[in-house]
């Protein structure tokens, strides 16, 4: 294994964040989309920077202090050239910004104001803005060798230079209440729309709160702390109230990033390390303007400079009878966004309010704010129905929202598992049980994705309304370990024989069905493989489909983020190609297909193939077994694969080469919208 290539998953990650960036630039998109990708791109590096960065760090601490397992020069050039990286990147950001974003803002009569003086007519207004919203919110904090002040993970700051009427200087540490008011506010004046950053209006009245001193310089930083919960693998206790704790020291955790504006005196600089405690935080020179990731919420509608809405369709207008009696019928499939949530939401309402249904089984992993499946879970157990939910407390940033349903759903009757700390529950699963003429029936969801409605608009996944028994009798067995709390003690503690679920069978199952692709194109016989993945990491599986590549099987991958798999490596991998789409929908379904000689399997599921999927989490992968939804799954696949627009080819070196058009654009997701359409 030592002998093949693989990418390393950091740098890829930063190849994916570039492809987000570069839609950003695409001159196809309507420019308020535009704004929303720098958006996205800024909220992904954060999250690089707290979840990933420090990792890179401590490997390269670990490999300099080893001897044998880790290799010191290889672990520092990757940060070397990931913060390389990272910096070309945010160059590339101001340009875009500056260079075409704001232009074009500007020949609609929208002025977003950007490094530049207040204009004088909209000065004013501003000023009323702050003096009557702002200022209330400002807590400026004298800054000296006595100062004890802890700047809270990606809040915004200004380090302001003053002088008195003597001209002795102060510095004045300041927050920019961006939690607390809008980012942006706008304002129209004389038939002209002017956008400013509240960063700006609090500059341009620093005068008003520091009265009687001169305003000799204003310089803005922020930062980025690790994200990880220290969890600990044996823990006695209530797994809620360790999560709960270590919530509140998530942004008290140590400094991975300081952001700082350019310019800034080299005195201010060493003196905010020094007495801010970041000496070992990345210190990185940056613009204006951080946390830009705020551009998501850009305060601006307007259709003509946005995408083109897609409605999306019911699959189940049919209400004359129950979900429940369609589902028994066959087999029901669900694309969301393309295709309306309202089925899976019908779903579980239906659910509690039937009289027939008597139990109710789900895995939660991360769920809406104000998530109506929750409230129907909590009214079909005040109903008097067992509802059993699998809550995952340590989806990360969502672990006080799933907290907090947790506890309203145990206070409604329902009965919360929790994973136990070593191990998360990343699959989405529900099972329905009913009574009907003295015999049990079983119904059941299956899906690549969360089930949340907020997500769904504009997450791309599959969701399987079922009655087949085998997969839905084995969905119950997983449930019942699941209530155990106990580590997998042996993959064949349960013998799964439809569902593939990590932890027990899916390495071995996919590894099973990769090697009869490869004793196909042995015996001559069609050999392909053709896989769609959000990550795709994990060694023993990428060097499988190596081996492979070698005996001759084409292997089709579409992989939207990290990706350590090499293609094109003479002798390795040159029957692999691998594409990656970034449009306006999320890619996040993950899809398995396997030629098996002309007939075909089809598998969806929850899990990517990374390292924390295979080997630290229960993922549920499915066979799709209805002969309609597995046509429809391929073609779906095959639609993907044509995209000649969006997608973009992963070379050897990492790049993200265009596709080769030929000549007749393709874009995916407005084929897949219109093939569902219709």
């Amino acid at each position: 294994m030592e002998q093949l290539p693989f990418f390393d998953r950091d740098l890829s990650w930063l190849a994916f964040n570039k492809r987000v960036l570069e839609e950003a630039a695409n001159p196809n998109v309507p420019v308020l989309e535009r704004i929303k990708f720098l958006g996205i791109y800024s909220s992904n590096l954060d999250e690089f920077y707290r979840v990933r960065m420090p990792v890179m760090k401590a490997l390269q601490k670990i490999s300099k202090k080893s001897s044998n397992d880790f290799n010191y020069e290889e672990h520092s050039a990757i940060v070397h050239q990931a913060t390389g990286i990272i910096q070309e990147q945010q160059n590339r950001f101001g340009s875009i910004l500056r260079e075409q974003i704001i232009p074009e803002l500007k020949q609609q009569q929208i002025n977003l104001l950007y490094r530049e003086e207040l204009p004088v007519h909209v000065a004013d207004p501003l000023t009323q803005y702050f003096l009557s919203e702002v200022l209330a919110f400002l807590h400026p904090v004298l800054f000296n060798d006595d100062t004890s002040f802890f700047p809270e993970n990606n809040k915004l700051y200004f380090i302001v230079q003053l002088s008195d009427v003597e001209g002795k200087e102060q510095l004045q540490l300041l927050n920019i209440p961006s939690e607390d008011l809008p980012r942006f506010y706008p304002i129209t004046v004389e038939d002209e729309q002017y956008i400013c950053f509240l960063d700006d209006i609090i500059r341009y009245n620093l005068d008003k709160l520091f009265r009687g001193f001169n305003i000799v310089n204003c310089f803005s930083f922020k930062v980025t702390r690790d994200a990880e919960l220290d969890l600990k693998d044996e823990y006695s206790g209530d797994l809620s109230e360790q999560i709960e704790q270590q919530l509140g020291k998530r942004d008290s955790g140590f400094a991975t990033r300081f952001l700082y504006e350019q310019g800034m005196p080299l005195r201010i600089l060493e003196k905010l390390k020094v007495l801010l405690n970041l000496q070992t935080a990345n210190a990185v020179e940056g613009g204006r303007y951080h946390n830009l990731k705020d551009l998501s919420a850009f305060p601006l509608k307007n259709a003509v400079l946005s995408y083109q809405p897609w409605p999306a369709r019911n699959v189940t207008e049919q209400s004359d009878v129950s979900l429940q009696e369609l589902i028994l019928k066959g087999d029901i499939i669900v694309h969301p966004p393309y295709q309306s949530y309202h089925t899976i939401l019908r779903y579980f309402n239906e659910a509690a309010a039937d009289p027939d249904v008597e139990e109710i089984y789900v895995t939660l992993y991360r769920v809406a704010s104000d998530s109506r499946i929750v409230n129907a879970l909590m009214t079909a157990a005040r109903n008097g129905k067992q509802v059993q939910v699998v809550v995952e407390l340590k989806a990360r940033f969502d672990e006080a929202n799933n907290l907090k349903w947790a506890k309203k759903m145990k206070e409604a009757g329902v009965k919360i598992i929790y994973s136990i700390t070593a191990l998360k529950v990343h699959a989405k699963v529900a099972l329905v049980k009913s009574g009907k003429n003295k015999r049990t029936v079983y119904t059941g969801l299956l899906a690549t994705g969360n089930l949340n409605e907020g997500t769904a608009r504009f997450y791309t996944d599959h969701i399987l309304l079922t009655a087949n028994h085998q997969l839905l009798r084995e969905a119950e067995l997983l449930f019942i370990f699941l209530a155990r709390r106990e580590k997998v003690s042996s993959p064949d503690l349960i013998n799964f024989k439809h569902l593939l679920v990590a932890q027990f069978n899916l390495q071995q199952r996919f590894l099973q069905l990769i090697d009869r692709e490869i004793e196909n194109a042995k015996q001559g016989l069609p050999a392909a493989i053709q896989i769609k993945l959000n990550n795709l990491e994990e060694k023993v599986l990428i060097s499988k489909l190596y081996e492979a590549s070698q005996a001759g099987v084409k292997i089709s991958l579409i992989v939207r983020s990290i990706c350590c798999l090499v293609p094109g490596v003479k002798g390795i991998s040159e029957n692999i190609t691998i594409l990656r789409i970034v449009d306006r929908y999320l890619e996040h379904g993950r899809i398995f297909i396997f030629n098996n000689n002309g007939n075909p399997e089809v598998f969806m599921g929850s899990a990517d193939w990374m390292n924390r999927n295979i080997y630290h989490r229960i993922e549920v992968c499915f066979p799709v077994y209805d002969e309609q939804i597995k046509a429809e799954m391929i073609t779906l696949f095959e639609l993907q694969w044509k995209d000649n627009v969006q997608a973009v080819e992963i070379d050897q070196y990492m790049n993200n080469l265009p596709v080769k058009s030929s000549g007749v654009p393709h874009s995916a997701q407005k084929a897949i919208y219109d093939y569902l359409k219709g």
